[in-house]
């Protein structure tokens, strides 16, 4: 009879713990998806936002390419706050890479980060927004090709399928630039903005495998402190690249000048500056969040969600051309966007599985 009593509460015991370990990991999987989501409307939001001031900043009278380069970077110190806010004393310092590591990092990065705001830059004064933003759905499949051997990303049916659909896409629009230089610039420019446009894909996918690698590897730190620390000081570095690059290439002079034409005048080129430099600080702290939580790829799919809108936003405010090329090459993107998600469908529900039968099995 005490035997029976005794199991009896052994396995009352069991079905508690068990219970609260259920509760333990659903609260963790629903924070975790919570900053997921917080990640994602940050770079989503941040990113059109962006983009689209980018625009108007050319089309209202601005031309200088290191000016729109340094916005990119320059917002940084709105920032810094919330780095002392978030800050916490780390209780074991060989999870911490030293210092020279550190800053070899941020100045390695913030010179890659500088190349490729510079070529986004001419892209974006070369091109129409909806083409420009169009052709970025081409860092998707470079991130993929390059997460496949920097970060041991594996390929499926649907990886495969959403990377040929947007190869198609970009090809499409390559196709498609007699229609956009007639109102937008030269053959010759438009040339330049295409090819600019693919190697700053091509860098920026670089630039996320080698952030994956830098979290896994080398800081292996797991707070919010960090994201900050690795947008803060890269972009520290390559503002200061570009504040050379502008005045060592002589445009500094013709920015009085350019104030003064700007189309909706002086104080409007200065907010326009200003909402840019925080618009990319706010899409690159989702960024940076998405890669900490799940992946570079993961990231650039999210960022991939942004282009269907922001064509759209151009046809209404820059009254960009939305014709039967651009329109299914925007179907062929959405499309290899929803052929990934299903993938990570497949992959969260595989996981979920394997994770119910082990817990059975114990």
């Amino acid at each position: 009879m005490e035997e029976t009593i005794e199991q009896a509460q052994l396995h009352r015991t069991g079905n508690q713990r068990e219970q609260s370990s259920n509760k333990t990991r659903k609260l963790k999987r629903y924070t975790r998806w919570s900053r997921i989501g917080f990640y994602t409307l940050f770079l989503v939001c941040g990113q059109s936002a962006a983009t689209l001031l980018g625009r108007l900043y050319y089309e209202k009278g601005g031309n200088s390419k290191w000016m729109a380069t340094l916005v990119q970077s320059a917002g940084f110190p709105i920032l810094l706050p919330f780095l002392w806010f978030f800050s916490q004393p780390t209780k074991s310092s060989s999870k911490q890479p030293n210092f020279l590591t550190f800053a070899f990092i941020c100045f390695a990065f913030g010179l890659l980060l500088i190349g490729d705001n510079l070529m986004y830059s001419y892209g974006l004064l070369y091109l129409p927004v909806s083409t420009y933003s169009l052709l970025c759905a081409t860092q998707l499949a470079f991130n993929a090709v390059l997460s496949f051997f920097l970060n041991a990303q594996k390929f499926t049916p649907y990886i495969l399928n959403s990377l040929v659909l947007l190869m198609v896409s970009a090809s499409l629009l390559a196709f498609n630039s007699e229609s956009d230089t007639v109102t937008c610039s030269s053959k010759g420019k438009y040339v330049i903005g295409f090819l600019c446009t693919l190697g700053a894909s091509a860098t920026y996918s670089l630039y996320l495998c080698l952030l994956q690698v830098c979290f896994e590897k080398v800081i292996k730190r797991e707070t919010f402190s960090t994201v900050l620390d690795m947008q803060i000081y890269p972009s520290f570095v390559a503002s200061c690249c570009c504040v050379v690059g502008l005045f060592g290439s002589g445009e500094w002079r013709g920015l009085r000048d350019e104030m003064r034409g700007y189309g909706k005048g002086r104080v409007s080129y200065v907010m326009t500056l200003v909402w840019t430099a925080v618009a990319w600080q706010v899409s690159s702290i989702g960024l940076l969040g998405l890669i900490f939580e799940v992946s570079s790829l993961f990231s650039n799919v999210i960022s991939t969600l942004a282009l269907p809108v922001v064509p759209i936003l151009a046809v209404i405010f820059f009254h960009d051309k939305m014709n039967g090329v651009k329109a299914m090459a925007l179907v062929l993107a959405l499309w290899g966007f929803v052929s990934y998600i299903y993938q990570k469908y497949l992959d969260e529900s595989k996981a979920k599985a394997q994770s119910a039968n082990d817990i059975n099995a114990v």
